[in-house]
């Protein structure tokens, strides 16, 4: 491990060890302040510059708080489940921060419901604070709107529970401070949603601001330093035996748990080829000469398939082996080839080793494994290029759209692509260093793009990070079209793809084709944007684009290219086209579904 790493594990162990023993001290004097502020004080040292969401009769005391707030932005969203998204969107692009979506009892943290589900399912650290009745009707029970008129104001929290790792029902402000900290360092540290009710009273109760000099931190503990280096050595052992025909095979918790860098030294110092999962895409800078492609298991491209399979063995880091993230489960790599790395973690070959996290390790395992990078390098890597067919007619085709896109993105870009086709179009296209890729492979939730975009623009704003630019289809924008008008509002300027092949096209791969619950009523794509906020034009602009030639001519105009207003493109595709990669998990799927025997 470096200094400069061991330096922050130790400040950060040291800070944990200070807020536990000042949790047991009597009041020091300082300021008192409401509740509601200390939470915002505390979103405000991690980073949090965004608050979505919508007002309700038991949130608005604390909404007051959040809009007198000097660095935290009210955003507003058109519905809950668009605001849970944005929070997802968010806290994927803000690395070493959260998302955060406020809504009201009941009503408004069912409609989130969803958007935080997937926030779990995917790992995004989100909170969800949901403003409640006060502390005295939670105890008389009066039939409250918004209740369910039986009394139990325990239902919606008994739903939180299951899409959160940690949840605090705040009723008492003298234990407040604490629960919000261990609240929130659950939701960094495992980076997962987490969930708060703030009762209308508690909301302005006063407390000491004394825990806000201590740092909160989602670095986790440091590994057992025996069982680390039994690890090692049993890695640096099999590497050893496999004379440098090792791969390495990224995927989603590399980037969710914050160890790109540590990845990226490792790739580098060592020279092993590299691959990724779909999820695990960007984890790496794809111009890198030993990045070979994605693999999907049996979905993947010939080549990178017997790259990895044949491969003596496999170092796996952050694996997430869903149906679409693994080609339906066709991964052909033994567990006997096998070393798995993950956020909390290890498993190499057939052994278990709980709590050795590979942040921690990645550094140390880097450092034995260097040695061995003349022996990798004999073995070559398959060239990760964007090849674009040669077509005989002017019909944008799936074939040609993904390859002539590549040459479009810009190092820095955020590209945020759709559930269905826009995720599994995107996968054989080399995206420029820095570029960060939002998908939602494993969650699936048609729509949820709409919502990350608005998310991720405004992160990405906070980063200084390049255009934001989102492939969403037609059938999906349907369910979250509203929230175009929340980026106007906003002034975000991101470039929005419009796939416009009349339907839900995943769905028709996988089974009824012509089926009519796979149609759409088509509508006037390039008026939504006037529609939804830009009343006089003159902040948007909207494209239709029929033929290979107009759009190539759309992607080489430098003014449209430079993003310097919203636009949202209309591509026009034939329906029963889609990208190889949906073909042919489609059908993968639709055979394991077997609707018919």
């Amino acid at each position: 491990m470096s200094s400069s790493t061991t330096h922050t594990a130790i400040h950060a162990e040291v800070n944990r060890l200070k807020l536990k023993l000042q949790a047991l001290e009597v009041e020091d004097g300082s300021e008192q302040i409401y509740v509601g502020q200390y939470l915002l004080a505390r979103l405000e040292q991690l980073g949090v510059t965004s608050m979505f969401g919508l007002p309700g009769d038991f949130n608005l005391g604390f909404l007051d708080l959040v809009e007198d707030h000097p660095t935290i932005d009210w955003v507003g969203n058109c519905n809950e489940l668009n605001a849970a998204y944005a929070a997802d969107g968010f806290g994927r692009v803000k690395e070493q921060s959260i998302g955060v979506i406020l809504t009201t009892f009941g009503v408004g943290e069912l409609s989130a419901t969803n958007g935080i589900a997937g926030a779990f399912s995917e790992m995004v650290p989100v909170l969800h604070i949901a403003g409640v009745p006060s502390t005295a009707q939670q105890k008389t029970k009066p039939m409250l709107h918004h209740t369910l008129g039986d009394g139990r104001y325990d239902a919606y929290m008994k739903v939180a529970e299951q899409f959160s790792v940690a949840q605090a029902y705040l009723n008492n402000p003298a234990t407040a401070a604490v629960e919000i900290d261990h609240l929130l360092t659950e939701c960094m540290t495992k980076a997962r949603p987490v969930y708060l009710t703030l009762p209308t009273d508690i909301a302005y109760d006063k407390i000491s601001s004394a825990r806000l000099k201590i740092p909160l931190s989602g670095i986790p503990p440091p590994n057992e330093p025996e069982a680390e280096a039994f690890v090692l050595d049993k890695i640096e052992q099999l590497v050893k035996e496999a004379d440098g025909n090792v791969v390495i095979l990224l995927d989603a918790c590399v980037v969710r748990h914050h160890a790109r860098k540590e990845t990226r030294e490792l790739v580098s110092k060592t020279g092993f080829p590299v691959y990724a999962a779909p999820m695990g895409k960007t984890a790496i800078n794809e111009s890198w000469e030993r990045f070979g492609g994605i693999y999907v298991g049996s979905i993947s491209h010939p080549e990178i398939k017997e790259k990895i399979e044949s491969a003596k063995l496999i170092l796996s880091l952050g694996s997430l082996k869903s149906d679409y993230n693994s080609g339906n489960f066709t991964y052909s790599i033994p567990t006997a080839r096998t070393i798995e790395l993950h956020s909390s973690w290890t498993k190499v070959q057939f052994s278990d080793f709980p709590g050795i996290g590979m942040k921690d390790l990645l550094p140390k395992l880097t450092s034995r494994l260097q040695a061995y990078q003349s022996a990798a390098l004999k073995y070559d890597v398959p060239l990760f290029h964007a090849s674009v067919p040669q077509e005989d007619n002017d019909i944008i085709s799936q074939a040609w759209f993904w390859p002539t896109l590549s040459k479009f993105f810009r190092p820095k870009d955020v590209i945020v692509a759709e559930t269905g086709t826009s995720n599994f179009g995107i996968l054989d296209t080399p995206l420029p260093d820095d570029a960060i890729l939002l998908n939602q492979v494993f969650w699936g939730s048609i729509g949820w793009s709409v919502g990350s975009c608005l998310g991720a623009a405004l992160a990405a704003r906070d980063r200084g990070l390049g255009r934001v630019v989102l492939f969403v289809g037609d059938g999906s924008l349907q369910l979250t079209a509203q929230e175009l008008s929340t980026m106007i509002r906003k002034d975000l300027k991101p470039i929005i793809f419009v796939l416009n092949n009349s339907g839900y096209t995943i769905e028709r791969y996988i089974h009824g084709e012509t089926r009519k619950y796979n149609d759409i009523t088509n509508w006037k794509w390039t008026s939504l944007l006037e529609t939804f906020g830009d009343l006089d034009g003159t902040r948007s602009k909207s494209y239709t684009t029929n033929t290979k030639e107009e759009l190539t001519n759309l992607l080489d105009d430098p003014e449209f290219a430079s993003a310097s207003k919203i636009q949202l493109v209309e591509v026009v595709m034939p329906m029963h086209d889609a990208p190889r990669a949906l073909k042919v998990q489609a059908a993968l799927s639709g055979k394991t579904n077997a609707y018919t025997k």
